[in-house]
């Protein structure tokens, strides 16, 4: 916990003690016997040393490991503070109080006295106590939270270094398919390859992308996949709504466009793939659908190489509870349906 926040509850606690003080003044200040010139200096007094000498000593707990010294320490605070009060209250009112409101009674040091000091130093310790484990508790959650988020941090970058690669080196498999094939449409590849990589290099490494740029990868991995691809039409691509100043997890999408071409079936004249981005005003739904090969099974736990569990791990870091993932699978068809709450 900041300084600064330490400081506002100390103050806050020492203002609620004030007030009660001022209180007890209130509904005590007709009796003659009452003396809140006492309520408002001696005891403020001993009772800030006597909550500052519990709240230091409980302190070392929490930075030693030994516990020895702290607990002797504690013990010796509690056995000195009874008599200090006493003591300083004694001769505050001898020197001070007495002659204050004239009193020409009799100053003994009874056993009333001597509980009611017991009492306080009781009372602040707790308190003390109870504000020292506030801010360590406080302290304790933020570490927790701090080991969590570099956890998640160091979690994502090693999806993110196994996603990447593997995107890359499908890519270049690509290329390399089309320019062994002495292929027209290999320089149109090597375009297409530069969009990714610039993506891939510059784009990808934040932690968020504008939409817009996700689906100008999207339609870049998409080219160059039909460039092998006899059936012009064998992908349909439906975009909706207003990607304008939007965002998203970069390469969040592409792993399950890449398994559609991965597992789907060529051999239909139909659009074999069907991708549709659904943009709302709060929410994105992403639909792909792939017809599935009569001879084979999709192995549902791979999704582009890098594993379904790996995609789910990532939609749980980076929207957890804001996303819902939807798998199904028919005699011919695979879908999945991917809702993003933005």
């Amino acid at each position: 916990m900041k300084k600064k926040y330490k400081i506002l509850i100390h103050v806050a606690f020492w203002i609620y003690m004030f007030n009660q003080i001022l209180l007890g003044i209130a509904m005590l200040s007709g009796e003659k016997s009452y003396d809140p010139f006492s309520e408002l200096t001696i005891y403020p007094f001993t009772s800030f040393i006597t909550f500052y000498a519990f709240y230091f000593t409980y302190g070392l707990f929490f930075t030693r490991k030994n516990k020895l010294f702290p607990a002797l320490t504690l013990i010796a605070v509690m056995i000195i503070l009874v008599p200090f009060r006493v003591g300083v209250e004694y001769l505050f009112y001898k020197y001070i109080g007495y002659n204050h409101i004239k009193s020409t009674e009799m100053l003994v040091v009874d056993r009333g006295w001597w509980f009611n000091s017991v009492r306080l130093v009781t009372i602040y310790g707790i308190y003390a106590l109870l504000i020292q484990l506030a801010i360590g508790w406080f302290d304790t959650q933020k570490l927790k939270t701090e080991l969590i988020l570099e956890k998640q941090s160091g979690e994502l970058a090693l999806l993110r270094s196994q996603i990447n690669p593997h995107f890359l080196f499908n890519t270049l498999n690509n290329i390399y398919s089309l320019v062994y094939k002495k292929s027209e449409d290999a320089p149109e590849a090597v375009m297409k390859m530069s969009s990714i990589m610039r993506y891939m290099l510059y784009d990808a490494t934040t932690d968020k992308v504008l939409l817009e740029k996700e689906i100008e990868y999207l339609k870049s991995f998409i080219e160059l996949e039909k460039l092998r691809i006899r059936h012009k039409d064998f992908v349909e691509l439906n975009i909706s709504g207003n990607v304008e100043g939007r965002t998203i997890a970069p390469m969040l999408l592409i792993p399950f466009v890449e398994n559609a071409f991965k597992h789907g079936t060529r051999t239909v004249t139909t659009p074999g793939i069907r991708i549709n981005l659904s943009i709302g005003e709060h929410q994105i739904m992403f639909d792909v659908s792939n017809h599935v090969r009569k001879q084979g099974t999709i192995n549902k736990d791979k999704i582009g190489g890098i594993g379904l569990t790996n995609i789910r791990r990532r939609l749980n870091l980076l929207y957890p509870g804001k996303h819902q993932l939807e798998i199904s699978t028919t005699d011919d068809l695979y879908n999945v349906h991917l809702t993003l709450r933005i």
